[in-house]
């Protein structure tokens, strides 16, 4: 018999990471990695998020929730550095994470939260960028334990 515990815990496979953005300072344009050191208790090398304690050390989004804002939009696509997160990846749902923790390549992140949009997706994505993008705009992590993080990377959901 499935519990709800049990449930929560199954997933249909583990999630890839597809695309990695560091933003070197507030404001400044997300710069585009292959990998990033993902520092426990800190965030992102080179991010200006990176922060002793944050609960927004890293900001991961879902790629089908990139194509299905780009669809809000009436786009074809929308690029990863124009909603503002530093990691997407696939196959995967972000929301499923939520009181756990997961490993990102090499790195063990927890979920700390949802990444709201904010009033930049208005001036990055165009008219209606902000409401395409509730519900739609990822998760939030601390980082656990350091580790390398890179492309094609696994995304595995852990215990609790």
């Amino acid at each position: 018999m499935n519990t709800l515990e049990t449930l929560k815990s199954t997933f249909a496979q583990p999630g890839c990471v597809t695309w990695i953005g560091v933003r070197p300072a507030r404001l400044k344009p997300l710069q585009p990695v292959e990998s990033v050191q993902a520092i426990e208790a800190l965030g992102l090398e080179g991010d200006h998020y990176a922060s002793p304690g944050g609960k927004r050390q890293v900001t991961l989004i879902q790629a089908e929730h990139l194509q299905t804002v780009a669809g809000l939009l009436g786009a074809d696509t929308i690029s990863p550095d124009q909603v503002r997160r530093n990691i997407v990846v696939s196959g995967i749902n972000l929301l499923a994470l939520k009181g756990r923790r997961f490993q990102l390549g090499e790195a063990l992140l927890e979920y700390t939260g949802t990444c709201d949009p904010c009033s930049r997706m208005e001036s990055n994505l165009g008219r209606g960028g902000y409401n395409a993008m509730r519900g739609h705009g990822g998760i939030t992590a601390r980082v656990l334990r350091s580790g390398r993080v890179g492309l094609g990377d696994a995304v595995l959901a852990g215990d609790d």
